[in-house]
């Protein structure tokens, strides 16, 4: 047995508890896995899909914000004209 160290935000000063040899084996196993790699396709699609930017301001331009959005991004476009 040895002693593991748990954090949850109802605990944050956290607790040790005991574990087993194989619930440690399990742990590291997963501390040191490599995440899934990233499909090619959705790299694709983020090398050349527009910017947020420019998706959220052709929809703004194209009226599809409720009224109160549109108002807010006008606002700011407004007081922060392109030169």
């Amino acid at each position: 047995m040895s002693k593991n160290f748990i954090w949850s935000p109802d605990n944050p000063e956290g607790t040790l508890v005991d574990i087993t040899t194989e619930e440690q084996a399990e742990i590291d196993a997963m501390v040191a896995a490599k995440p899934p790699a990233t499909p090619e396709w959705e790299l694709d699609r983020k090398a050349h899909y527009p910017s947020i930017g420019d998706q959220l301001d052709a929809l703004f331009h194209a009226g599809v914000f409720p009224e109160e959005m549109a108002d807010q991004i006008q606002a700011v476009k407004n007081a922060y004209p392109k030169a």
